[in-house]
């Protein structure tokens, strides 16, 4: 039996709650009811003992890791988008977040760019990867890429995964069937 993490990428209220500043992702869920197939996913997980790790994208105040460049992050400054430890960067209260779950957090898109994410994942002898999160096409994806490049089984539960444009979500979930093994939440413990 693989030892197994959940990653719960990005639904924090910024991104996911219809209030967020840059939130372009929350119609989609409520469309496809994200937050429920997340949550069973997460429910799964706990029931197996798989650490559940919540992935937050975020900045100090003054935004001194936000990359001024970055087509993705320059206007976070602007418009006083993700700031670490304020009601943007929170999970969603639709998530089942509980004590004892890690918290990993990320200044860039990838969930293991400059992160303790596989430090945790190698110390706790993990070899598989469920993904869900947001957006698909942006997190989900370039976290999925890096972990099969790091030699861990990717599992994308697509239902359980959201992005802005439902085109956007069809190709990308295509795309991954390439490195990534791609299930709903319905089907995930099947796989399992």
């Amino acid at each position: 039996m693989k030892k197994t993490a959940v990653l719960v990428i990005d639904f924090i209220n910024e991104i996911v709650h219809p209030e967020g500043k840059i939130a372009k992702t929350a119609p989609y869920m409520q469309e496809h009811n994200t937050f429920a197939k997340a949550n069973q996913v997460i429910s799964l997980g706990r029931e197996r003992q798989y650490p559940i790790i919540f992935v937050t994208v975020g900045f100090s105040e003054d935004y001194p890791e936000c990359p001024v460049s970055s087509p993705v992050f320059q206007n976070a400054p602007k418009f006083g988008a993700l700031k670490l430890g304020e009601w943007g960067t929170a999970t969603h209260e639709a998530l089942d977040k509980q004590p004892g779950d890690i918290d990993v957090i990320k200044h860039r898109v990838s969930a293991f760019y400059n992160t303790k994410l596989d430090a945790v994942l190698r110390a706790q002898g993990i070899e598989r990867l469920i993904l869900t999160g947001v957006s698909t096409d942006m997190a989900v994806q370039l976290t999925a890429r890096e972990a099969h490049d790091r030699d861990y089984e990717v599992v994308i539960v697509e239902d359980a995964c959201a992005t802005a444009d439902p085109n956007l979500q069809e190709v990308t979930v295509r795309a991954l069937e390439r490195i990534a093994t791609v299930v709903t939440a319905d089907k995930l413990n099947d796989f399992l």
